[in-house]
């Protein structure tokens, strides 16, 4: 077989010519085929409430209703809106509402009446005033709230103690809040090794289960709970009371392919970036500066299948080189 009739990589684009750089580019059969190992490994799609905030699109939405995918989490009211749009059933907005988005989301709610809406809470005020937003507007119906709780992250959340039981009192007397669960998302579990990351992921969830159980002791359950993210998705996968939120794995990628090798998923986007400069012997100017990928991370921030020994030295809003 001549190099002609080898089949190309996965990635490659036969009409590259026609494609403007930087550009994402998506791949459905990989992104159909990561859904379906998802599915497979929570044990059924009703226990997925897949996170959005890695697509963001309509079309990829579109694909989780076709494999039987109901739940839904987002990360913003643009998400949110996304997804009504796409008739989801159940959303969760996973953020506390703050500021002009209290009238923002509770006007969403209003607009899209055949979605299932539910939102984040951590504090009494934030709830107060969003108890508030919901009685001035012209639908009555509670909206569903779960209590955001911080197992270890240190990002947001109230701690799973008394406050926390005291806070869930709260919104149970709200006029136009219903709790209905608690949320733990453990972004702070990194562990490589799965052994490891799941006896973590226990450790730190325990207070999560201990605040679930003095809730119902307390006589305000049922107490649903939205757990973990995408390294800890097998974890909270082995107990059949945690919904699970994992949202990398719809497109994964080579850090996290590096750090949970365990995690059995296809890359399914890439990021077309082209050659623009050659300023000296042995470097290359790219068009993906980070207005193109993400640059919250350390280097090496991109991974490169046709030059996989590049190394990163210079990267601006426009360059990499």
């Amino acid at each position: 077989m001549s190099p002609s009739d080898a089949t190309p990589p996965w990635y490659i684009v036969r009409n590259v010519a026609e494609l403007p750089s930087p550009a994402l580019l998506v791949y459905p059969e990989r992104v159909g085929e990561n859904l379906d190992r998802a599915i497979r490994l929570a044990g059924g799609p009703e226990r997925l409430r897949l996170h959005v905030k890695t697509h963001k699109m309509a079309r990829v939405a579109e694909m989780m209703l076709e494999r039987g995918i109901r739940k839904f989490k987002c990360a913003t009211i643009a998400e949110a809106e996304m997804l009504a749009q796409c008739d989801a059933p159940d959303v969760l907005l996973a953020y506390t509402l703050v500021g002009p988005n209290v009238a923002r989301f509770v006007e969403l709610v209003g607009m899209y009446p055949q979605t299932h809406w539910s939102v984040l809470v951590d504090d009494p005020s934030a709830a107060d005033m969003l108890d508030q937003a919901l009685a001035a507007a012209t639908h009555s119906a509670p909206l569903d709230v779960y209590l955001d709780v911080d197992n270890g992250l240190g990002r947001s959340g109230i701690a799973p103690g008394d406050d926390a039981l005291a806070l869930y009192g709260h919104l149970a007397k709200s006029a136009h809040l219903r709790p209905v669960g608690l949320h733990a998302y453990d972004g702070q579990i990194k562990d490589k090794d799965f052994a490891e990351r799941v006896a973590h992921t226990e450790r730190d969830f325990a207070a999560v289960a201990a605040l679930r159980d003095r809730i119902v002791a307390a006589g305000l359950g049922p107490v649903s709970v939205v757990a973990g993210g995408t390294p800890t998705f097998p974890a909270h996968a082995l107990h059949a009371d945690r919904e699970l939120s994992p949202g990398t794995l719809v497109f994964w990628d080579f850090g996290y392919q590096t750090k949970f090798p365990d995690l059995d998923f296809l890359y399914a986007a890439a990021v077309l970036t082209r050659v623009i400069s050659r300023p000296s012997s042995g470097r290359l100017c790219l068009d993906l500066g980070y207005k193109a990928i993400a640059a919250d991370q350390p280097q090496p921030r991109a991974w490169f299948p046709q030059i996989p020994d590049a190394e990163p030295l210079v990267h601006n809003e426009e360059h990499l080189a």
